[in-house]
C-alpha cells in the first residue's frame, strides 16, 4: 500500500490506495512521494445514458436522486462516496477528489425522463452521492440547469450541499418554493474553521454555510441543517452549538448521520487521523468502534445511520435536547408533488 505521509494542501487525502477490484498497484519511490508535486484536478466527460438513479434502502428518506458529477473536489476525508470511484477503475483517495466526471447532458436526460409516461411525480434528491455545488459547478452549471428543468415540470427537489455557491441559484430556488417544491439541507460538520480546512479542504468555511442558511431563508427558501457526519470523539460535542447557530440563521429543521467508513474509506480516515491528530487517533477510532459493534463500519440498515451503543445514545439525546431547546424538534417539511405538470403536454393543449 502506497503511503504519502506528507500533507497535501487543499486535499483531504494524501494517498491513492489500491482499488479493491485491482490486483496491480503502482507504489511511488520515497523521493517521488516527498517531491511536493500537487495533484491537479482533471475533468472527464461522463456519457451516462440516464440521470435519475433509484434506491430501495428502507433507512433513506428518498428513492430517486440526481448526481451531476462523479467524484468530488471538496475532498472530505470521511466521504462514504469515495468507494464509488473504484467502479470506474480509480482510487477512492486522491483520484476521487482530482478526477471529476461531468455529466454534461444532465439536464437533457432529466427532461427526457421526467417527460416519460413511466415517471411518477416524487421528490428528487440532488447530491445523494457527491456534492452538486462542488467547485466544478461554478463553471459547468449542471445543477442550475437541472433545477430549471425541475421547476419547469414543477417536480419537488431536496438538495444537500456544503457550499455557499448554492446562493447563486436563489432565483430558481425561489420559483420552486412557490409551490412548496424545495428543501435545502446545508451540511455542517464542525464550526471549527481550522478543523474544516483539514477535514473538508475545498468546502465553504463553516461561517459561510451559516451565511448560506441566512441568505436562503431571507429569500423564502426552506432550509435545514444536516450534521453529517457526526464523528465520535472529534466533532460530536459540537452538536448543540451547530443547531443553535443554524436555527439563529434561519434553519427550520435539522438532521444528523453518524460517521460511516465503508471499504477503503476506513484506511484513508485512519491515515488522515495519523497525519493531523495523532494524539487523538486511538480515542476517535475506539469511539467509532463502540457505535459500530466493535468494527469501524456496520452497513446494517437503520444501524448505519445512527449507530448503536452508549455513545450513539448519548449523541441521540444531545441532538434531541438541542432541537427541543431550539424549537425545531420533530419539525418536518413535506414537499408537494401535486403541482407536477408536463410542460410539453401543456403546450400541445394550447393548440
Amino acid at each position: 500500500m502506497s503511503k504519502l505521509v506528507s500533507k497535501i494542501k487543499g486535499r483531504g487525502s494524501a494517498e491513492n490506495p489500491l482499488n479493491r477490484f485491482d490486483k496491480i498497484e503502482y507504489v511511488p519511490e520515497a523521493e517521488e512521494a516527498e517531491s511536493g508535486i500537487k495533484p491537479i484536478t482533471t475533468f472527464y466527460k461522463d456519457t451516462t445514458k440516464s440521470i435519475i438513479t433509484y434506491n430501495n434502502s428502507p433507512d433513506i428518506g428518498f428513492d430517486a436522486s440526481i448526481n451531476p458529477y462523479r467524484g468530488c473536489e471538496h475532498g472530505c476525508i470521511y466521504c462514504y462516496a469515495r468507494q464509488s470511484h473504484e467502479y470506474l477503475g480509480l482510487s477512492g483517495g486522491l483520484d476521487f477528489e482530482t478526477k471529476i466526471f461531468v455529466k454534461e447532458n444532465a439536464s437533457k436526460l432529466l427532461r427526457k425522463e421526467l417527460a416519460s409516461k413511466k415517471w411518477k411525480p416524487k421528490p428528487i434528491a440532488i447530491s445523494g452521492v457527491t456534492d452538486c455545488y462542488q467547485p466544478a459547478e461554478k463553471h459547468f452549471k449542471l445543477t442550475r440547469s437541472c433545477l430549471k428543468v425541475l421547476n419547469e415540470f414543477r417536480n419537488p427537489v431536496g438538495i444537500v450541499t456544503k457550499n455557499f455557491l448554492i446562493t447563486r441559484d436563489i432565483d430558481v430556488l425561489q420559483k420552486l418554493s412557490e409551490f412548496n417544491g424545495i428543501i435545502v439541507a446545508i451540511s455542517i460538520t464542525t464550526l471549527d474553521s481550522k478543523l474544516a480546512r483539514f477535514m473538508e479542504p475545498r468546502t465553504s468555511q463553516p461561517f459561510l454555510r451559516l451565511r448560506a442558511i441566512e441568505k436562503l431563508t431571507e429569500n423564502g427558501i426552506p432550509t435545514m441543517v444536516l450534521i453529517a457526519p457526526v464523528i465520535p470523539g472529534l466533532t460530536d460535542h459540537e452538536i448543540p452549538k451547530i443547531i443553535e447557530s443554524s436555527v439563529n440563521a434561519g434553519a427550520i429543521q435539522a438532521g444528523y448521520v453518524m460517521l460511516k467508513l465503508p471499504f477503503g474509506v476506513k484506511e484513508l480516515f485512519e491515515n488522515w487521523l495519523e497525519r493531523h491528530f495523532p494524539e487523538r487517533k486511538n480515542k476517535v477510532l475506539n469511539r467509532i468502534k463502540s457505535i459500530r459493534g466493535g468494527k469501524l463500519n456496520n452497513p446494517e440498515f437503520f444501524k448505519r445511520q445512527a449507530g448503536e451503543g452508549i455513545f450513539a445514545e448519548q449523541v441521540r439525546k444531545m441532538y434531541t435536547v438541542s432541537c427541543k431547546k431550539a424549537g425545531i424538534y420533530n419539525k418536518r417539511l413535506d414537499l408537494n408533488i401535486d403541482s407536477f405538470v408536463n410542460p410539453d403536454i401543456k403546450q400541445l393543449n394550447l393548440f
